[in-house]
C-alpha cells in the first residue's frame, strides 16, 4: 500500500472532487447563471419564478424527483448500466479474475455437493466419480499455478 500512496490519494481526491464538490458547485452555478442571466431578464418568467430563492425551490421541488427516476431508469431499466459493468469487468483485471475463479468453482462445488450427498447416504463412490474428481483437482490445481492478474 506505501508505493501506491501518492496513487491512491489522486484517486481519493478525485472521487471527493467529481461526487460532492463539483457537483454541488455546478448544481449552484447552474441555478444562479439560468436565474440571473435568462429568467431575470424576461417579465413573463419573473412572473412564474418572482425570487431566485423561489426559482430554487420550485426547481428542487421538480428536478429532485426528476433526476432521481433517470438515475433508477439507468439502473434498472436501461441497457446502458449493463454495459458499464461489463466494460468494469474487461477493464479491471482483479474484477475478471474473480469472474474466472468463480466460473471455475461453481463446477467444482456442484460435484463435491453431488459427492458429499452420495456419502452421506453411505453409497460408494463409483469409478467415473473417482476419476472426475481427479480430473477436477487437476484442472483446479493448473488453474491455481497458472493463475495471474494481467491487464488487456
Amino acid at each position: 500500500m506505501g508505493k501506491n500512496l501518492a496513487f491512491r490519494a489522486w484517486f481519493y481526491f478525485r472521487q471527493g472532487w467529481t461526487t460532492y464538490f463539483a457537483f454541488i458547485f455546478a448544481a449552484i452555478n447552474t441555478l444562479t447563471v439560468t436565474y440571473f442571466l435568462a429568467i431575470d431578464k424576461y417579465p413573463v418568467l419573473k412572473n412564474i419564478f418572482p425570487s431566485f430563492v423561489e426559482y430554487v425551490v420550485i426547481i428542487a421541488s421538480v428536478g429532485l424527483p426528476l433526476l432521481i427516476f433517470i438515475g433508477y431508469a439507468h439502473y434498472k431499466k436501461s441497457s446502458a448500466f449493463k454495459a458499464e459493468a461489463d466494460i468494469s469487468i474487461e477493464a479491471n483485471p482483479h474484477l475478471r479474475r474473480i469472474l474466472i475463479n468463480t466460473e471455475m468453482l461453481l463446477p467444482a462445488y456442484l460435484t463435491i455437493t453431488e459427492m458429499m450427498i452420495k456419502l452421506s447416504k453411505n453409497e460408494k463412490l463409483t469409478e467415473s466419480q473417482l476419476e472426475e474428481i481427479s480430473k477436477l483437482q487437476k484442472e483446479l490445481e493448473a488453474h491455481i499455478n497458472n493463475r495471474v492478474v494481467e491487464k488487456t
